[in-house]
């Protein structure tokens, strides 16, 4: 019954996510408040269906952050991505290259300012974040970064990269970390929606000034301690995998 009611949710929710682009495109084309609204309405949707269709609830827990201010976050799911597009005021993502070409989703994260990287050159990929991410960043936005790069699975230990503390340096923003189980209810490369609830934590913010290897280890610290907390509440018996 949990994979019938995953897969139906999977339907109504891609689907409405086509749908709502077609539509929503030449508003969006003019105007990236149109492309955030278009985004953060399909967003409220999905949270909505996943609650009656899947008994997946979500929570939020902290201070949502407000204003210029780099967020650094967990990643185990497409579903955190759908929390924070939905909560954040005006979020510009860091993503991989290739989701700029996805159908749809490319085209809306390009409008609202997320900038696409190329990962496999470090050194080069750092330096085109930095430039674009500037070239991007406008006064009021959230700049959303995943510390690990890439999904983590739940309980494993991913490592760090540095474009969290490259921007958190270029930039001389106050960083909040972003703590999250959202991993066990949608796992990656999984069909199925769990019931249960989902949750985000905005973490106490680590405030500018910090030389980069303290700030990444205070970073991990303080994520991954809480995420290994949200997935004890959410009962999960995975132990960390190294």
């Amino acid at each position: 019954m949990i994979l019938l009611r995953s897969l139906l949710f999977d339907a109504i929710a891609y689907t409405l996510m086509g749908v709502m682009g077609l539509v929503l495109a030449p508003a969006a084309a003019v105007s990236s408040r149109a492309a955030l609204w278009g985004i953060k309405l399909w967003c409220g949707i999905v949270l909505w269906l996943l609650r009656r269709l899947c008994g997946l609830r979500v929570e939020v827990r902290g201070r949502v952050p407000q204003g210029d201010v780099l967020v650094a976050a967990k990643h185990q799911s497409f579903l955190d991505v759908i929390i924070l597009s939905r909560v954040l005021p005006r979020p510009q993502f860091v993503m991989k290259q290739s989701l700029k070409w996805v159908p749809v989703l490319g085209f809306y994260a390009m409008r609202i300012g997320c900038t696409p990287i190329r990962r496999e050159d470090q050194a080069r990929a750092l330096r085109g974040m930095l430039r674009e991410v500037k070239g991007r960043r406008q006064a009021g936005t959230q700049t959303v970064i995943y510390p690990q790069g890439t999904r983590a699975a739940v309980g494993a230990r991913l490592p760090y990269r540095p474009g969290a503390a490259a921007l958190y340096r270029a930039f001389e923003l106050e960083c909040v970390p972003v703590a999250t189980n959202a991993g066990h209810f949608w796992a990656r490369m999984s069909l199925y929606r769990r019931p249960g609830m989902a949750v985000v934590e905005f973490l106490d913010p680590i405030p500018p000034g910090l030389e980069p290897r303290p700030f990444m280890a205070e970073l991990e610290r303080r994520i991954e301690a809480a995420s290994d907390r949200l997935l004890a509440e959410a009962g999960t018996g995975s132990p960390p995998t190294r």
